[in-house]
């Protein structure tokens, strides 16, 4: 059966591969996404490790002059996805959005190194790839984090990649709707709509879009100009730990001033992270920086924090936590018990395998190995249930969203190697 498994996974990266980059699935996802190519190469590198060097490597290709590396690359158009290139209006020579996503690069570029079989490939590989992933986490902490706190914020809830979480809920109320341009949604035609973020929703993510156009997406500007400022705790854990894997890469290939760069980023962010804990929540919270005040809402965004190293109590505690949900199946991107979960709306309540893969790889690396290996196997119990869906219902297992998903293949390898 794990043979079995294994081969549908790949086949699944092989239909979603074209040629240097992945779509995450046909249809609703028919470009080139940021943080879901670098995981994406994880599940690539157990069957053609050149080709999944070159996933990131096209990624990087198109990085801005600024040092962003942004969320979604237009490579050939297809107008069954909105908003496209027009609406993002970059004005880039391949187009490109103008918000970025979850520093996973840097992870997942010393999980490469570490796995490779041809170590000098790999090393010329690294070496053209360090600057390009160092410029990008200096970008963040240059215009995200002005006032030198040791976090990144988020501008915009796509950044995040959890588009609708609770977590937005009260600071996306001080985002406008008026005035934005009538539009039609495309990813209703491919998914039940109720299953999707809400129109409410929809407009305020493009009003910041329009919003940011018309500062002609100078990144330094964004910041400050924008109504959503978000410190997201998994976002954060991601960018550090992206820093510390990073700044081990540049030390084993004689870079020394990066490698001090990025371990200084990478402390620095470890220690702001304490002023998300919340004992209440036995976990970490977003923060309004607008407000200055801790959200209310403890979601997956606050167990992620354990991919970086977190204090051993903080894990422990995230651990129970988890198993505190009750749900048949984990890790859920929002509590049950809270009246706001929604087991089947996209980032409200289902759950997600490569967020279950950083969740468990941070736990079992703080000695939390029993959780870790609920969650490990409660994905692959999910995969048999329900195939290879976009996310699932955290009670039911039902598969919920795209099909055929990429990134979802990917970390089935991931934990089946794992487990062997």
């Amino acid at each position: 059966m794990t043979d079995a498994l294994r081969t549908a996974a790949i086949d699944i990266l092989k239909i979603n591969d074209r040629g240097q980059y992945t779509v995450p699935t046909k249809g609703l996802y028919p470009f080139q996404w940021n943080w879901d190519s670098c995981l994406t190469a994880l599940g690539q590198c157990h069957f053609d490790e050149s080709r999944a060097w070159t996933e990131i490597e096209t990624l990087f290709a198109h990085q801005w002059p600024c040092g962003m590396v942004p969320h979604i690359i237009f490579h050939q158009m297809d107008d069954g996805y909105f908003p496209g290139p027009a609406i993002w209006g970059t004005d880039r020579p391949v187009p490109t959005s103008g918000i970025t996503q979850p520093a996973v690069a840097g992870f997942a570029l010393k999980r490469l190194f570490d796995r490779a079989q041809d170590r000098a490939a790999a090393m010329q590989r690294v070496r053209a790839l360090l600057p390009k992933v160092a410029a990008w986490h200096r970008w963040f902490y240059a215009t995200r984090d002005p006032h030198a706190e040791g976090l990144a914020a988020i501008l915009h809830p796509w950044e995040a990649g959890r588009d609708n979480s609770v977590d937005w809920d009260d600071p996306f109320d001080r985002v406008p709707t008026d005035g934005i341009a009538a539009y039609t949604r495309r990813d209703t035609l491919h998914a039940d709509p109720s299953h999707r973020p809400t129109k409410a929703q929809y407009d305020r993510y493009l009003w910041l879009v329009e919003h940011f156009r018309a500062l002609h997406w100078d990144t330094s500007k964004l910041h400050d100009a924008s109504p959503f400022q978000v410190v997201d705790p998994g976002f954060n854990a991601i960018l550090t730990r992206a820093c510390a894997d990073l700044a081990d890469l540049a030390d084993h290939v004689g870079e020394p001033e990066l490698a001090a760069e990025n371990r200084a980023f990478a402390a620095r962010g470890l220690a702001a992270m304490e002023s998300l804990w919340s004992d209440a929540h036995g976990q970490y919270l977003c923060k309004d920086r607008v407000t200055g005040q801790l959200i209310d809402s403890a979601s997956v965004g606050g167990l992620l924090a354990a991919f970086c190293a977190i204090p051993p109590e903080r894990a422990a505690s995230i651990a129970n936590t988890i198993e505190g949900h009750g749900t048949r199946y984990c890790v859920a991107s929002h509590p049950p018990q809270d009246p706001r979960f929604d087991a089947k709306r996209y980032w409200r309540g289902p759950v997600w395998l490569v967020v279950n893969y950083m969740i468990a790889d941070g736990l079992a690396r703080a000695g939390q190995g029993r959780t870790a290996a609920r969650i490990s196997a409660d994905s692959l119990e999910l995969i048999h249930k329900g195939g290879f869906a976009e996310y699932y219902d955290p009670l039911t297992g039902e598969a919920l969203g795209g099909g055929q998903f990429t990134w979802t293949a990917a970390m089935v390898l991931e934990f089946l190697a794992l487990d062997g």
